[in-house]
């Protein structure tokens, strides 16, 4: 059983958002890692649908513990985002102006955490190419076990610039097989300039070995004041996996926690062709990020919310920039959005892709992270 140093007051923390990525990790990291005292935490905004409040129970019972719900600072935790809402006079939150994140998701985690060196696990998996929400405080670290590069930009930036090159050359020969050496003595010699980046130095080092990647950048950050310079030891830098989304579906469906059922795929007809729509994401029921065909899915799958969510379009303030929810629905205008989605789900699959909802907008990287991981 693996064992962190707590002498040296670093927390561990894991933020469960909802979403697949996020209890996926938290499967996983308690799986692997049981003897690491990681912290559960969720960011309740109170417009949750039901199957993320479900994913979370799910989740204690796996977990064997309780999952910390956080609030907004409001005396009201049912309805957080109605405080808000009314504090901001009706202004809906959108993509320029989420003061729905800052308010429901980043203020109540840098509360909760305080001033005490953290170490947050992010649910990025190894087919994106994103960070997600990085905390800019300083105590604060974010860590991605399901990628091959486990550290934020920032840290291996600042681990692989020119003025380390002896000590890069120095740790690379302690860690790195004698075979290899040689190939990652050029690569650490060679200066960063316009023809040569960080990118393709920090990929290239990674190709000869993630744990020895690993264990370096571990090393050069103890002279730094991350929180991972306050650890004698780190478990995850001897971890090669490479997570992508068909296993975070394995691991929620073979641990029993389930995949929420907004994922799960739902057949719709259109001029005698039948296409499919489901809810790619977490995040609030009525969230701006949905796409036009999610919105018409939040209609015929959960009306109750839908309408809901309709309630907030007052004086001019609307969830989608040029259509109101009343005329979303609109037999037509559905008929037309499900059309122009099966189109898109074609194309996509004519060009070698996946057709899947989930798929195609992930690889638009809409979203917040804060919300969806």
């Amino acid at each position: 059983m693996t064992k962190v140093n707590k002498d040296k007051n670093v927390r561990h923390v894991l933020g469960i958002s909802g979403g697949k990525d996020s209890a996926a990790l938290a499967i996983y990291m308690k799986s692997l890692y049981p003897g690491m005292d990681i912290e559960f935490y969720t960011c309740d905004t109170g417009k949750e649908l039901d199957e993320t409040y479900q994913l979370i129970l799910n989740l204690e019972t796996y977990l064997g513990v309780k999952i910390r719900k956080l609030y907004a600072k409001t005396a009201d935790h049912d309805n957080p985002f109605d405080f808000y809402h009314q504090v901001y006079g009706g202004f809906l939150p959108s993509s320029n102006a989420r003061w729905c994140t800052q308010k429901l998701k980043i203020e109540p985690f840098e509360n909760y955490i305080g001033s005490t060196p953290v170490i947050s696990y992010v649910g990025i998996r190894g087919d994106e190419e994103r960070e997600g929400y990085i905390s800019t405080k300083p105590h604060v670290q974010s860590i991605f076990p399901f990628r091959k590069n486990i550290w934020s930009e920032e840290v291996v930036n600042q681990a692989l610039k020119n003025v380390n090159t002896e000590l890069l050359y120095k740790l690379y020969k302690e860690f790195l097989p004698s075979q290899l050496f040689e190939r990652a003595s050029e690569i650490i010699k060679t200066p960063l300039s316009f023809t040569f980046n960080l990118n393709e130095k920090r990929n290239l080092l990674l190709n000869l070995g993630s744990k020895e990647f690993n264990n370096v950048i571990f090393q050069i950050s103890k002279g730094s004041n991350l929180p991972i310079a306050l650890l004698d030891d780190f478990p995850l830098l001897n971890n090669e996996d490479v997570l992508v989304r068909d296993d975070i579906f394995r691991i929620l469906r073979e641990s029993g926690v389930g995949v929420p059922a907004y994922y799960e795929e739902i057949p719709y007809e259109v001029n005698g062709k039948t296409g499919n729509y489901n809810r790619s994401r977490s995040g609030c029921f009525f969230c701006f990020f949905q796409r036009k065909i999610e919105w018409v899915w939040l209609y015929e799958q959960n009306p109750t919310k839908f309408f809901l969510a309709m309630e907030y379009e007052k004086e001019g303030y609307t969830w989608m920039q040029d259509e109101r929810l009343e005329e979303l629905i609109n037999p037509e205008r559905i008929k037309q959005i499900k059309e122009d989605f099966l189109i898109k789900q074609q194309t996509a699959a004519k060009n070698y892709r996946s057709n899947k909802l989930i798929d195609i907008l992930e690889a638009e990287d809409e979203g917040c992270a804060a919300c969806f991981i």
